[in-house]
């Protein structure tokens, strides 16, 4: 005779998927600590996708209308670019987070990309004419404040093709802590190294870089559209590439950035470059939504994983308590087993003693206390040998096991969880169920942790319905089926062939369902 127990999400009656039983062969998938590993999903990519479609509609009907001049907002460029400067500023330090957490180069190389966007933005805001002065704090008023610019887009989109080309790379991995935040330091320290160069370059020694403005910052020569169409290239490589290697939630996100930058070429290259045209403006601020486009995913991603940190938290704090309680009642009982025998070999030897000083001696009541005495012991090292057995390893001596008392036990074990959490539970027992050859206390442990975990399942998911139904069918023939089924959310699609995995865990669902099979030659298995 063969006992199947299963755990089902819902009230209906089929099996559980046959899928299951051969995902014990598969290699068991760590969970993603970083979004640098964490694969994207469908509606990840469904949302990546409709932001592409409106900042491409967004900069169809701009572009017409590129040219048009419009007035001169000199507070525009000082609060805009100071924006993206702190927004990429915090994209680098969440970028070096985590680095610190799972170390690749390819996140050292990200993160010096926001770091140069960041400084190059705020760099550029102080050479801007009329921004913080009227000729600007730094440069030569016409030409330094444009190349900053180009070295703003020209260093990003490098980063982002250090990062595609060096993700992959197995061997570039340092070990978390100390190390990784060595790194960090010398990476910050070298990358604001190069930019205090380049930036000395564009604004002490502008007079040997070729002139983009001649006289006037409305008026420029014909490079300018030129180093757009570079630039434009500069990053459509970045994203081909990206393209090619993307494996995650980052490579998306990084490539949805990029397109966001687009318009901002397209526009000078098509319409103008002038400043202060409806082009200009709208060019701008593309560059602010891609900016925070990643910020954004960095930030939601994040909550999630620290969501689903504290949810694991809870749960194991939960499975702790349990612990502790179920040592407390183990004590306790068997405290109060050995307190019973003990307590009346006490009380015969109180006897006894008092028969030794009555005259005459009474022999019969003293032989009657002394084998009450030995009685007792004896019981009291049966007791003992009974709880050393429940902790050794060797095979437990199984028995023939009526299924349905035993489910009824657990129901009655398990009445306080289900007042406390407000589950009601509904049984269906076959009447004619035979009994099965098992290890009874295992088994009932078994049905016990089922039982517990839809509960758990009903109390973390929200339901408006909180229901357990308990079921024992017979086909028979060989086989004897335990259902545990409940109202909690189940278990994701995605998870549904990792259930029987070791070690796998799901906050909905949680890990101890199983299949078990117990057969008459006393061989079981588990899945």
């Amino acid at each position: 005779m063969k006992l199947a127990l299963g755990h089902q999400a819902d009230f209906g009656t089929a099996p559980l998927p046959e899928a299951a039983a051969d995902a014990v062969q598969k290699e068991r998938q760590d969970f993603p600590l970083v979004i640098a590993t964490m694969p994207a999903t469908d509606r990840q990519q469904t949302i990546a996708v409709g932001v592409v479609i409106l900042l491409t509609v967004a900069a169809a009907a701009i572009a017409p209308f590129a040219s048009i001049q419009l007035g001169q907002v000199d507070a525009f460029i000082p609060v805009l670019q100071t924006v993206v400067s702190v927004v990429d500023f915090i994209t680098a330090t969440l970028l070096f987070a985590q680095f610190s957490i799972q170390p690749q180069r390819a996140l050292l190389a990200l993160a010096s990309g926001y770091i140069f966007s960041g400084s190059f933005a705020f760099l550029q805001t102080l050479a801007f004419p009329a921004a913080y002065a009227p000729d600007g704090l730094i440069g030569d008023r016409l030409n330094t404040a444009a190349w900053i610019y180009v070295l703003w887009h020209t260093t990003f989109p490098a980063a982002i093709l250090v990062y595609a080309l060096s993700k992959d790379t197995t061997g570039a991995a340092r070990p978390p802590g100390r190390p990784a935040m060595i790194a960090i330091v010398i990476t910050v320290a070298c990358v604001l190294a190069v930019i205090a160069g380049l930036t000395w370059i564009v604004t002490a020694k502008t007079e040997y870089l070729p002139v983009l403005f001649s006289t006037d910052v409305r008026f420029h020569s014909r490079l300018p559209n030129q180093i757009n169409v570079a630039l434009w290239l500069w990053g459509f490589t970045a994203l081909a590439v990206l393209l090619f290697r993307r494996r995650t939630i980052l490579d998306l996100w990084l490539m949805v950035t990029l397109l966001a930058y687009m318009p901002n070429f397209l526009v000078a290259i098509i319409g103008s470059s002038i400043r202060f045209t409806i082009g200009w403006y709208a060019a701008r601020g593309f560059i602010l939504v891609g900016s925070c486009m990643l910020l954004s995913v960095l930030l939601i991603e994040t909550t999630f994983l620290y969501s689903r940190l504290a949810s694991a938290i809870t749960l194991q704090r939960r499975e702790r308590t349990n612990r502790l309680l179920s040592v407390d009642e183990a004590t306790a009982a068997i405290a109060h087993e050995i307190k019973q025998p003990v307590g009346a070999i006490s009380l015969n030897c109180d006897t006894a003693l008092e028969c030794l000083k009555a005259t005459p001696l009474d022999l019969e009541e003293l032989r009657s206390c002394l084998t009450d005495v030995k009685n007792e012991n004896s019981r009291t090292n049966e007791i003992v040998a009974g709880i050393r057995g429940l902790f050794k390893t060797t095979a437990h001596q199984r028995t023939m096991v009526e299924i349905n008392r035993l489910a009824r036990e657990v129901l009655r074990m398990v009445e306080h969880d289900l007042q406390v959490q407000g589950v009601s539970i509904s049984t269906e027992f076959q009447e004619d169920v035979p009994q099965v050859r098992a290890e009874p206390i295992q088994l009932q442990q078994v049905i016990l942790n089922l039982v517990k975990n839809a509960i758990d399942a009903i109390a973390i998911g929200p339901t408006a319905i909180k229901a357990i139904r308990l079921i024992t069918t017979s086909d028979g023939k060989s086989v004897v089926s335990i259902y545990v089924q409940d109202t909690g959310p189940g278990i994701a699609l995605d998870n549904e062939t990792q259930v029987f995995d070791p070690f796998f865990y799901d906050q909905a669902f949680r890990n101890g369902i199983g299949t078990f099979h117990f057969s008459e030659d006393h061989r079981g298995s588990r899945r």
